[in-house]
């Protein structure tokens, strides 16, 4: 039996390996580029030396009240600079960050902190009638609460024993923060609704963010410190690991609490914004945004968006802004977008409206992550390339999930054969570019935001007047997709349209309420199953 040459005496050692964490971008911009600016909200300056000292007093402080390796640390924030400090800090504490939905109902967030274990939650007090009423809810220990104060929001109350910034003067500014053991250990859980009974706990580790930190820089080719406005959530797949990715630029990232078009188009005059991301509904937001608030950008600027297949409307409406759409794809399980419509040079010679149906597919794998294909989930062999044959997506790689917390038969599923499966149903054009036709689960994706059809009905078979009830996606300009029920009365059972929607809105958050309610019977297969293709089809 022959040895190599290179396996004698080449080992890994400290001068030749080291654990890939996207912490250590932090400190390279801090010592860098120090005076750079990291942070803006509002009059909030922050350099990035002054946000690396604020992250590692917040990782001292969580040390210092007993939080370590494997903890679990929950935030409800908006995107605020606490927020995007905690990318860091709580990781370098070893600890594992939980961002947790800001638009989930008290119950689903009992559930998240019960079955996360928060040792520690972060917390705003726009959320706290959503927080006090989950901390009520909950069985198990529950967390230390430390408030996070925000002068430009009034209302709610405050439930912690500690502010969040006389929290982190109790940290030390020099803290050393450690290197994972491990690049595989997790540093940070994301809950998806998928399709069925309660949310899964999606745990990704520090290699991953690492390297799609890096793959979001590499696939979109983003210039060296970039300009970010944060409109996507910061708590969706840890805003596509855009805190780590624009440390990794020395960027800046520009705050915004919340969706406003006239303030997204003062910003992004005010601060230059050169990127940003979002689902479609609100590139459809600025698209119908006023006139008066449209005018004067006259630097170039560059989107992400993703969600539900965005409509060509909405890609080119944008491209008539001016902006630059480049469309991706991915899921909680990839560390947000895993694929991307990377543009050829050739379709800028093709009409706006060719341009935007070639750029509204989903395209190709990014740079870090190995594979992105469709498989035919029987015989698990590649579809051909004819944008005919359906077959799932699947991804394999480095930015994929380690699986989920504390469900190994979930996570054996998403794995089987070898490849992530995704449940979405689509073709691979001539070109090689994927395209989703279909979402085998049913999960209704409404401005970004995942809506289980299942959980819907759930509610609905509460109604006493609801015989039987089906769930699905209804094409919607603004939102992508919106949830749509089809109602089977019970004999004698007489209730109104808004009755049925009322008694949704008293069970579930507001933007998983059916938009609208179908009355009749439902089709059915000989086993009872309801035909959901048949109800897509009466709503087309």
């Amino acid at each position: 039996m022959s040895h190599s040459p290179y396996s004698f005496g080449l080992d890994r050692n400290p001068a030749n390996f080291v654990a890939l964490t996207p912490m250590s971008f932090m400190s390279r911009s801090a010592a860098v580029f120090p005076h750079k600016t990291a942070v803006i909200y509002g009059d909030i300056h922050h350099t990035w030396a002054q946000s690396d000292r604020r992250s590692r007093q917040l990782a001292s402080a969580l040390q210092k009240h007993g939080i370590g390796k494997g903890d679990t640390v929950a935030v409800m924030l908006p995107n605020v600079p606490a927020m995007f400090e905690a990318h860091f800090g709580v990781p370098m504490a070893g600890a594992v960050l939980n961002t947790l939905n800001t638009r989930l109902d008290a119950a689903t967030i009992a559930f998240m902190l019960e079955h996360g274990e928060a040792k520690v939650l972060l917390t705003d007090r726009e959320f706290s009638a959503t927080i006090k009423a989950a901390l009520q809810l909950m069985q198990d220990k529950k967390p230390m609460v430390i408030d996070v104060e925000d002068l430009t929001h009034e209302g709610g109350e405050l439930l912690g024993d500690i502010e969040y910034e006389a929290f982190i003067m109790g940290g030390d500014a020099d803290f050393e923060w450690q290197l994972p053991d491990d690049e595989w250990d997790a540093i940070s859980l994301n809950y998806t609704s998928g399709t069925t009974g309660n949310p899964k706990g999606v745990v990704y580790h520090h290699r991953g963010a690492y390297l799609n930190a890096v793959s979001n820089i590499v696939s979109w080719g983003m210039m060296p410190h970039a300009v970010y406005l944060w409109t996507l959530p910061m708590f969706h797949c840890n805003g596509w690991c855009f805190p780590w990715t624009i440390a990794a630029n020395t960027g800046t990232h520009v705050c915004l609490r919340r969706i406003d078009t006239k303030v997204i188009f003062e910003l992004i005059r005010a601060h230059r914004v050169t990127h940003f991301c979002g689902a479609p509904i609100v590139h459809g937001m600025l698209i119908n945004a006023p006139a008066a608030e449209k005018k004067d950008i006259n630097h170039s600027v560059s989107a992400l968006i993703a969600g539900a297949a965005p409509p060509a409307t909405i890609i080119e409406g944008m491209e008539k802004l001016g902006f630059s759409i480049t469309h991706v794809y991915g899921l909680t399980e990839t560390y947000g977008p895993a694929s991307i419509c990377a543009k050829q040079d050739e379709w800028e010679t093709l009409s706006i409206g060719e341009r935007a149906t070639l750029n509204g597919r989903q395209g190709v794998r990014n740079h870090m992550q190995e594979a992105v294909t469709v498989l035919d989930v029987e015989t698990m062999l590649p579809v051909p390339h004819d944008g005919e044959t359906i077959g799932e997506i699947m991804f394999r790689g480095n930015v994929v999930m380690k699986g989920y917390l504390k469900n190994p038969t979930a996570t054996l599923e998403a794995f089987e054969g070898g490849w992530f499966h995704t449940g979405d149903l689509a073709v691979v054009e001539t070109d090689g570019y994927i395209k989703i036709k279909d979402r085998s689960k049913d999960v209704v994706i409404s401005g970004g935001e995942n809506i289980s059809s299942i959980e819907v009905e759930d509610v609905l078979y509460r109604h006493p007047d609801v015989l039987t009830a089906a769930v699905v996606a209804k094409s919607d300009e603004k939102w992508g997709e919106v949830p749509v029920a089809f109602v089977e009365l019970r004999a004698g059972g007489n209730p109104t349209e808004m009755s049925i929607i009322e008694h949704c809105r008293a069970h579930l958050a507001h933007f998983k309420v059916p938009k609208q309610i179908l009355f009749g019977d439902l089709p059915k297969t000989s086993t009872g199953k309801i035909q959901k293709f048949i109800l897509r089809d009466r709503l087309k």
